[in-house]
């Protein structure tokens, strides 16, 4: 496995980011650096507006306080903040976020301003969050409307996918895609699928946190609220309307995988680095065709095994077109039909 920036930064990415460490190890040398990076960035935004505690005004204040450390190189002191964190490795980060810093800024001028640019749109997301929702303990509060749920999946993850084509298209790939632009907005749409995957497969969670992302017009046209989908029970009558998103989440990742198609296939590292968030992410989408998703005990996930026989077949079939169309295709098939 490739290490990323160094020894100790390696260290935190694999504790802090778990299945995506294989992503980024499989990543070419030219890009690995800046998307690890880019990561810890955002995860730490990610922590800190995720703490638990009921005041939310520092909890903005902290976000803004970290984002304008980045930008204007202003002093922050988050200690508090790592104090609130129950989760060992998260605290450790917040720790260590001079290290992840001070990494950043040795990167290429071109490089950081890629990275400040997503981080800017991921950090929105997260504050917004914090304003529409509160924090830990607030009432539980429900996006109004499709459009907020696609904003949202935008910010905090086709930004991602934004500033991946855009690092790769300027570090890797040499002006070996010619149409840009439809590049850039499959990219986007591939960060998003992984976006909507998250949502759909973690809504209990994301209640207990008073957090409701299913927008509250669609759950009236069904004749239920945001607080009905604490039962199980309701799984009967919301399950069409939550077919339809994971319909959606569907036609992101036929975008996704038309993304792949796209990278010239001399790019083996950078098609497996794709192929493999895509393929994980479908197989999600499969188990949850199929699984009560509001069930809080019923935790649907691909398991270890399954994501290490996916990582060895991508890794093959990138050597073969046809093996890699059909490993794609039936990926795709599966979380369509449920099979």
């Amino acid at each position: 496995m490739a290490e990323i920036i160094d020894e100790h930064i390696d260290g935190l990415l694999k504790a802090t980011s778990r299945s995506f460490h294989l992503t980024l190890t499989s990543l070419p040398n030219s890009v690995r650096d800046q998307v690890g990076l880019l990561y810890l960035l955002a995860r730490l935004a990610d922590t800190i507006a995720d703490s638990k505690t009921e005041d939310v005004e520092a909890l903005i204040e902290a976000l803004d306080g970290y984002q304008n450390h980045l930008l204007n190189e202003e002093k922050i002191d988050l200690s508090n903040i790592a104090q609130l964190q129950e989760d060992a490795d998260e605290k450790r980060l917040l720790e260590n976020l001079e290290s992840v810093v001070n990494a950043y800024r040795n990167m290429d001028a071109k490089d950081s301003r890629l990275m400040q640019r997503c981080l800017n749109v991921i950090i929105s997301g997260q504050r917004l969050d914090l304003v529409r929702f509160g924090a830990l303990g607030s009432e539980l509060t429900c996006l109004e409307n499709d459009a907020e749920l696609d904003d949202y999946a935008y910010r905090v993850a086709g930004s991602v996918g934004e500033f991946w084509t855009a690092i790769t298209l300027q570090n890797e790939l040499s002006g070996d895609v010619p149409d840009t632009d439809t590049f850039d907005s499959l990219g986007i749409r591939f960060g998003k699928a992984l976006q909507m995957t998250n949502i759909l497969r973690d809504i209990p969670a994301d209640l207990a946190l008073g957090r409701c992302y299913i927008p509250n017009d669609r759950l009236s046209e069904i004749g239920l609220n945001h607080e009905d989908l604490h039962n199980p029970d309701s799984i009967d009558v919301f399950r069409p309307l939550y077919d339809s998103y994971l319909d959606l989440t569907c036609d992101h990742y036929d975008s996704a995988i038309n993304y792949i198609r796209m990278i010239p296939r001399k790019y083996r590292s950078l098609r497996m680095a794709c192929m493999l968030p895509v393929v994980i992410g479908l197989d999600t989408i499969a188990l949850l065709r199929n699984g009560n998703v509001l069930d809080a005990s019923e935790r649907i996930k691909v398991n270890r095994s399954r994501i290490r026989k996916i990582a060895v077949s991508c890794l093959i079939s990138t050597r073969f077109k046809g093996m890699e169309n059909r490993i794609l295709s039936r990926a795709a098939n599966r979380a369509l039909n449920g099979i």
